[in-house]
C-alpha cells in the first residue's frame, strides 16, 4: 500500500519590494512520501517569489511532465512554469518551448556542479529564469518545519528574509541567468 502525502498548511505574509507584490497568502501544500522537507520548502517559497493570483501547486512529484508550480491563461496555456531543484535540462528545454515563461529555482548540496554541467545549455533558453537558492538556508528552515507554515516573508534586492515564529533567517536568492523576476 502506498503512503499517503502529508498535508501542509500555510500562510505566508508576502511583501515582495522587487516586484512590488504585498499579499497575504493561505494555501494548502502536499508532500509527497518521497519528497524531502527541503524540496516541499523550496516549492513554497518558489509561490512565493513567483506569486501572482492565479499561481496554483500541480499534482507535484508523480506528475511526471507537469511543473511543481504554473499559471494558466484563460485559454488554458500554461502562461509560468516553475520548477524546483535539479531537473532533466532536456526537458525543462521542451517545456520552455510551449510556455509564455518559465523558472527554475535550483537548489541541493551538489547544485554547483550541476550548473557547471547544464548552465550553458539552460542559458540559451530565453524564457527561461535560473536561479538557485542557498541549500544550507534550507536545512536550517526544515529543521522548524511544523505542518501549520506561518511565514513573513520580506524580498529586496534578491534577498529573502523570511521570519518564522521568533526567529528571522536571511538568505540570497542568486539569478544565474534569464530574465530577472522583477519587471
Amino acid at each position: 500500500m502506498a503512503l499517503p502525502s502529508t498535508i501542509y498548511r500555510a500562510s505566508v505574509q508576502l511583501s515582495d519590494l522587487d516586484r512590488q507584490i504585498y499579499a497575504d497568502i493561505q494555501t494548502t501544500i502536499a508532500q509527497h512520501p518521497s519528497e524531502t522537507a527541503e524540496r516541499l520548502l523550496t516549492r513554497l517559497l518558489a509561490y512565493a517569489l513567483c506569486y501572482e493570483e492565479d499561481l496554483a501547486f500541480s499534482k507535484g512529484v508523480g506528475s511526471g511532465d507537469e511543473p511543481d508550480l504554473w499559471s494558466k491563461g484563460p485559454d488554458g496555456r500554461v502562461r509560468l512554469w516553475v520548477e524546483v531543484g535539479q531537473p532533466d535540462p532536456d526537458r525543462l528545454a521542451k517545456s520552455c518551448r510551449h510556455v509564455e515563461r518559465a523558472v527554475l529555482l535550483a537548489f541541493g548540496s551538489n547544485v554547483g556542479r550541476w550548473l557547471a554541467q547544464h548552465q550553458q545549455k539552460l542559458a540559451g533558453i530565453k524564457n527561461l529564469s535560473l536561479f538557485t537558492i542557498d541549500f544550507k538556508f534550507l536545512s536550517l528552515l526544515s529543521a522548524k518545519l511544523e505542518r501549520v507554515i506561518n511565514w513573513s516573508v520580506t524580498v529586496t534586492e534578491g534577498n529573502i528574509y523570511l521570519t518564522a515564529g521568533d526567529q528571522t533567517m536571511e538568505t540570497t536568492v542568486e539569478h544565474v541567468c534569464g530574465p530577472p523576476l522583477a519587471g
